[in-house]
């Protein structure tokens, strides 16, 4: 066994909206049918959050949805807020909660579902939009090389593994011209500490009849520059592997910036 160690309230009620005028008295003549009731104009700012909610959809159609802001594209994805507030209420409180688009995406499903206007269908949605990121990338992986590629494979386990908040341990199993096979996550531990098993990481290359891999791990703290105890797993991983022909291609240190890569810096 290896161990690797790594040197609100939230929701705030708006005020209750304002009451309406009252209905309009409808006159009707004998023997005809009543008239219907006509439109209540719009207020002023009933007019502000229509066009509001329209504005994003429709520069997104003209411009892109680069041209959105965050705020603006968590709204299109709740599509509805709450009574007295509006989706742009609800999609800000959201990100406000989590402090970054990124940490918002990297919460699990029950994270959301405790949050006010964040039901199960909502999380559900806003979980699901990280994992078909997670999918289109690794589609990409498995089309091409992974080591003509570096970058891609970096974007994609920070993706996967960057924002947890405890250590997580992957493989990417390769075939024999370096394409993506499988992603497994090895094992996970605490916030510093994790157990590695050079062994069974061996033992499912060959069920795998993988030709190559790569492994990766994340560092909660941010910090990527790699420990002893990293250093000394890495050396141990290249050894054990080579008795069995499976060769380690990288160890890269995952953090939630920035990325280390054991190959690119000659390290053991």
């Amino acid at each position: 066994m290896f161990e690797i160690a790594c040197g609100k309230s939230l929701w705030r009620d708006g005020a209750a909206p304002g009451a309406s005028g009252a209905q309009p008295v409808l006159a009707c003549d004998a023997g005809r049918a009543p008239l219907a009731a006509p439109a209540v104009p719009a207020t002023g700012g009933e007019r502000t959050a229509a066009r509001r909610r329209a504005m994003p959809r429709e520069r997104l159609r003209e411009s892109g949805p680069s041209a959105l802001s965050d705020l603006e594209l968590v709204a299109l994805l709740l599509g509805s807020g709450l009574r007295g507030h509006d989706v742009f209420d609800v999609a800000g409180s959201l990100l406000g909660h989590f402090g970054s688009l990124r940490a918002m995406l990297d919460a699990q499903r029950e994270e959301f579902e405790d949050l006010r206007g964040i039901g199960p269908a909502k999380a559900s949605t806003l979980v699901a939009v990280l994992e078909l990121a997670r999918r289109a990338l690794a589609e990409q992986l498995e089309e091409k090389p992974l080591i003509d590629s570096p970058g891609a494979v970096e974007d994609y386990l920070r993706l996967l593994i960057g924002g947890r908040g405890y250590e997580v341990f992957v493989c990417l199993f390769l075939d024999v011209r370096h394409r993506l096979i499988r992603t497994e996550e090895s094992t996970r531990g605490s916030l510093t500490r994790m157990a590695v098993y050079p062994r069974e990481i061996v033992r499912r290359a060959l069920m795998l009849n993988a030709a190559s891999l790569i492994v990766a791990h994340n560092h909660p703290s941010g910090a990527v520059q790699p420990s002893a105890s990293d250093r000394r797993l890495t050396r141990v991983l290249r050894e054990t592997l080579a008795l069995v022909e499976v060769q380690l291609v990288d160890h890269l240190i995952i953090g939630t910036q920035e990325t280390f890569s054991f190959a690119q810096h000659g390290l053991d």
